[in-house]
């Protein structure tokens, strides 16, 4: 249990939730507690799907810039690894991820948000990735992710403009997958999750690694990727679970175990 951020379980559906108040700024300690929550969800059984949460009133407003402000080259050189690796341990969960944003999701807060595979927005948040106007570059995953995600031209036109983006416009251009009422954020990320929480976890495993992997390759290599995914589910309970259960009483009815 970290100070400021922790994972809790329930039906399967593991949430990790940001409590620094007042904005949730991802300060080092955050963003190791972040790795560490990450890390631990990745590795219990009892988690299938994982929600990331900022509370009510903000997901993450960005870095902890008075912990920055004092930081030379040099100190961001030992740091800037560190930075990227806390925050892409949570987009390594093998598991299907979701973030649940409301209020802000600012600088290093949107590039958390990248990190889950989906997105749902209340529909007053904000996201950005505002770093250019303090002179500098988004630096864990911004440049990357954002770009894979809306397309190079609406990247850089987030990122060179620092400007922040309304839940419609993020709807719009595939910042984020749903936007619903604030009160509901929560409560949709984790039905979104809990889809999952009787799922083949082996399979789901097997389809997040072959498009992650597969989004940095060519299509040959892509393809191989998913070759050897797919014929290794073969070696899997849940492949012959889910196989039989379809021949006996048709698609959808299979009680799989995660194995």
């Amino acid at each position: 249990m970290g100070e400021f951020v922790n994972l809790s379980v329930r039906d399967g559906v593991g949430t990790i939730r940001l409590d620094r108040p007042k904005m949730n700024a991802l300060n080092i300690q955050v963003q190791e507690e972040i790795r560490t929550a990450a890390l631990e969800a990745a590795a219990n059984d009892d988690v299938r799907a994982v929600v990331i949460y900022g509370g009510e009133r903000v997901f993450a407003a960005g870095a902890d810039i008075k912990e920055m402000a004092d930081m030379s080259y040099a100190d961001m050189v030992k740091r800037s690894g560190p930075l990227q690796s806390s925050l892409s341990a949570v987009a390594a969960i093998p598991k299907p991820t979701v973030a649940a944003i409301t209020g802000y999701a600012l600088g290093g807060g949107c590039e958390l948000a990248l990190c889950a595979d989906y997105r749902i927005a209340a529909d007053d948040a904000k996201l950005g990735q505002p770093e250019i106007l303090l002179g500098i570059i988004p630096g864990a995953g911004g440049t990357q992710r954002l770009s894979r995600l809306v397309g190079p031209s609406k990247a850089k036109d987030l990122i060179y403009t620092g400007r922040f983006v309304d839940a419609e416009e993020s709807l719009a251009i595939g910042l984020v997958d749903k936007v619903v009422p604030p009160a509901e954020v929560y409560d949709a990320a984790v039905a979104w999750a809990s889809r999952f929480s009787r799922g083949a976890a082996m399979a789901l495993r097997a389809a997040k690694e072959s498009i992650d992997s597969g989004l940095g390759v060519d299509l040959a290599t892509g393809l191989e990727i998913e070759r050897q995914q797919f014929a290794a589910l073969f070696a899997t309970e849940d492949r012959t679970t889910g196989m039989k259960s379809f021949v006996e009483n048709g698609p959808g009815k299979a009680e799989f175990e995660g194995k």
